[in-house]
């Protein structure tokens, strides 16, 4: 199962907040002179303006024009998230689930993702997924976890599809359903996902809600290898000697094509 995303670096900035002060600051920020968005950004945010002080959270977290300070991310995101900002909320209950900046807390995670995950975003609502999954500041409800892993993937969350497609596989808070496991890793494997198109090898190889088809396991085993995934090599070999030359020649150049349709 794919784990909580809890990256606090390298965070890309929203929109700006009023157009005409942020666009400078934006502007700034994305030439990497972070001093100079900062001047823009915290009166914007000292006046209360969310987008801004999520702005100055981003920055304090990832360490952008001023030093690194957890605490004074948090504070930011906190003031953002207040005011009902989704992603602020987000990085807020990412920040209580890893203990940086504020004391460690489950509940308090739970919580603020809660609040992003009702207004649609999608890492809060995988997030709340896997806590559930976990039972961690909740009890663990695999049906509970499936509900948002599915809110998230609808929205094309490749992790969530990935935690989705297992679900189904396995069993876990769904009936068993191979079919629909193929389904989901399909999905992530459209967005680059190496360990769904892994999955979607043995799967092929298997029949497991698919005809048995080696031309198709090995094309998605040199896929996830392509992508990063050294476990595939394996089994790619596995299936390999299972299967007539002129068949391996044709599962490589279905491969080269969907890479070639499908830029990383």
């Amino acid at each position: 199962m794919r784990c909580l995303i809890v990256l606090l670096l390298g965070i890309g900035l929203a929109m700006p907040a009023k157009a005409q002060n942020n666009e400078k600051g934006q502007g700034s920020y994305d030439h990497g002179d972070y001093e100079a968005a900062l001047r823009v950004w915290r009166p914007l945010a000292e006046q209360g303006n969310p987008e801004a002080q999520k702005n100055l959270g981003f920055m304090y977290g990832s360490g952008q024009g001023v030093a690194q300070n957890y605490a004074e991310a948090a504070s930011w995101y906190r003031k953002a998230a207040e005011q009902g900002d989704a992603l602020a909320q987000h990085y807020l209950g990412v920040m209580y689930r890893e203990g940086a900046g504020v004391a460690q807390d489950d509940a308090e995670a739970v919580k603020w993702w809660r609040r992003a995950a009702d207004q649609g975003h999608p890492k809060a609502q995988f997030n709340l997924g896997v806590i559930y999954a976990e039972g961690r500041g909740v009890s663990k409800d695999y049906a509970e976890a499936v509900k948002w892993y599915r809110r998230a993937a609808d929205q094309d969350d490749s992790d969530a599809q990935f935690n989705l497609g297992h679900a189904y596989q396995t069993g876990l808070g769904v009936p068993p359903d191979n079919a629909e496991a193929v389904k989901w890793f399909r999905r992530a494997s459209e967005q680059g996902d190496a360990a769904s198109m892994s999955n979607l090898g043995i799967m092929y190889g298997e029949g497991q809600g698919v005809p048995q088809d080696y031309v198709l396991a090995h094309m998605w085993f040199s896929l996830a290898v392509a992508h990063g995934n050294e476990e595939a090599v394996i089994n790619r070999e596995i299936v390999q000697r299972k299967m007539w030359l002129w068949n391996v020649w044709k599962a490589e150049r279905h491969a080269r094509e969907w890479l070639e349709t499908h830029p990383r």
